[in-house]
């Protein structure tokens, strides 16, 4: 048993700074309103449907493709295009969220 006036290690002080910090720094978190949680699904449904058409073109493209240079380039584009695509998603998504 730890007497309550003995003193702390400096994990225990380091952890208690830590819980402060986290308390001061994290935002007031709001329940999404059932549109935004609509507007939140179609972000994602439309994500997931120009995933699934970029990856269809990239496969009849690697078909096509003549050389092992071309299909790492369009190996590329399409790491590329889906970065894009899941930041475009990500941002609709935290615009939503930033509604009141």
């Amino acid at each position: 048993m730890v007497a309550e006036d003995a003193p702390k290690t400096s994990f225990e002080l380091a952890m208690e700074r830590l819980r402060q910090k986290e308390g001061a720094a994290a935002p007031e978190e709001r329940p999404l309103t059932e549109a935004q949680k609509a507007a939140i699904a179609e972000a994602r449904n439309v994500y997931t449907a120009r995933v699934a058409e970029r990856e269809i073109l990239h496969r009849d493209a690697l078909r096509r493709a003549a050389s092992r240079e071309e299909a790492e380039q369009l190996g590329l584009e399409l790491r590329r295009d889906l970065d894009r695509l899941a930041t475009d998603r990500d941002r609709k998504i935290a615009e939503v969220r930033g509604r009141s």
